[in-house]
C-alpha cells in the first residue's frame, strides 16, 4: 500500500486544469473580439441566433396554429394595410392561416432540412476524401471517378427524378440532398489529406508504428475540422434553397408540415393582389440565407489558414 501511495498521480494537477481553462477561455475571447470587429460576420450571427430562437420558441411566439383554416379571415391584409387586425399583424393567407405563425414554424423545417442534410452530405463527403486522401492509388482513382460521374448529372434534375420516384417529405428530402452534395467536400478534404500526411508529425507517427486508423483519426482529421466547418457553413445556405425550391415545386417538404417554399407555392397566384402571402416567406428565406452567409464568411476569414496567410 505503501509503494502504490508513492506513485504519481494520473490525475492532471489543479494547475494544469486551471491553465486549460484559462487557455480556452482566451480563446473564446479572440473569437468573441473577432465576430464583434467584423460587421458582416456580427450581422449573420445575430440573424441566425434570431431564426433558431424562432424556431424553438416557436409555440411561445405564436398565438394561432399555423395550420388553423378559418375561411372568414381570408386574405387579411397585414396589420398597417387598411383592412388589418392586431389578432393577423402579418395578415393571413388564402384559406385564412396566420402567416406569422406559419412563418415562425416554418423556420424549424428550414433549419432542419439545411442541418441535417449538411450532415449528411458531411460524413459521406469527409469519409470519402479521408480514405481517397490517405490510401490513394486505386482507392483514390476509384472515389474520384464516382465524384465526377456525381458532377456529371445535374443536381436538380438527380433529385427531382428521385424525389418524383419515392415521394416527398422531410426525411426524405434530407437523404436526397445529402446524398448529392457530398462531393464538395470530398474533394476538398481528399487535397488537404494529401498535404497533411506528407508532413513530418505523420511521418513520424508511421514510424513508431502507429495504425492507419489511429493516424487518421489523432493527427490527420483534427487538421481537417477547420476548412470541414467552412464547407458546411456555407452549404447549410445552399441546402435551405433547395429545401424551398423543391417545396416551390411540390416535390419537398409535404403538408401538414410547412415549409417557405410550400408557402411562396400557395401565395405565387395572390402576388398582384395580395403580395404579403408570397412577400412574407420569401423575405424569411432571404434574410436566414444572407445570415448564414455572413457568417459563414466570417468562420472562413478566422479558420482558413489559406485565409489567414493572405491576411
Amino acid at each position: 500500500m505503501a509503494v502504490m501511495n508513492d506513485m504519481p498521480s494520473l490525475t492532471p494537477a489543479p494547475q494544469d486544469q486551471a491553465q486549460d481553462q484559462r487557455q480556452r477561455a482566451a480563446g473564446v475571447g479572440m473569437l468573441t473580439k473577432s465576430l464583434l470587429r467584423s460587421k458582416t460576420g456580427a450581422l449573420g450571427a445575430v440573424l441566425v441566433i434570431i431564426v433558431c430562437l424562432l424556431a424553438l420558441l416557436a409555440p411561445l411566439l405564436t398565438e394561432h396554429d399555423p395550420n388553423a383554416v378559418n375561411p372568414l379571415n381570408r386574405l387579411k391584409p397585414p396589420v398597417w394595410m387598411e383592412g388589418g387586425t392586431s389578432e393577423h399583424w402579418l395578415g393571413t393567407d388564402n384559406l385564412g392561416r396566420d402567416m406569422w405563425s406559419r412563418i415562425v414554424y416554418g423556420s424549424r423545417v428550414s433549419l432542419l432540412v439545411g442541418v441535417g442534410a449538411v450532415l449528411v452530405s458531411g460524413m459521406i463527403g469527409a469519409v470519402l476524401g479521408l480514405i481517397s486522401g490517405y490510401y490513394g492509388k486505386w482507392v483514390d482513382a476509384v472515389i474520384m471517378r464516382i465524384a465526377d460521374a456525381f458532377m456529371a448529372i445535374p443536381t436538380i434534375l438527380f433529385m427531382l427524378v428521385v424525389l418524383a420516384v419515392v415521394g416527398p417529405g422531410m426525411t426524405t428530402l434530407i437523404f436526397v440532398i445529402g446524398v448529392t452534395n457530398w462531393v464538395s467536400y470530398t474533394r476538398v478534404v481528399r487535397g488537404e489529406v494529401l498535404s497533411i500526411k506528407a508532413r513530418d508529425f505523420v511521418k513520424a507517427a508511421r514510424a513508431v508504428g502507429a495504425s492507419h486508423g489511429r493516424i487518421i483519426v489523432r493527427h490527420i482529421l483534427p487538421n481537417i475540422l477547420s476548412s470541414f466547418i467552412v464547407i458546411s457553413g456555407m452549404n447549410v445556405a445552399t441546402t435551405i434553397i433547395m429545401e424551398a425550391s423543391l417545396s416551390f415545386l411540390g416535390l419537398g417538404i409535404k403538408p401538414p408540415d410547412i415549409s417557405w417554399g410550400g408557402m411562396l407555392s400557395d401565395g405565387r397566384q395572390y402576388v398582384a393582389t395580395s403580395w404579403w402571402v408570397a412577400t412574407f416567406p420569401g423575405l424569411a428565406i432571404t434574410v436566414t440565407v444572407l445570415g448564414v452567409i455572413f457568417l459563414g464568411d466570417w468562420l472562413r476569414d478566422v479558420l482558413d489558414p489559406h485565409m489567414k496567410m493572405k491576411g
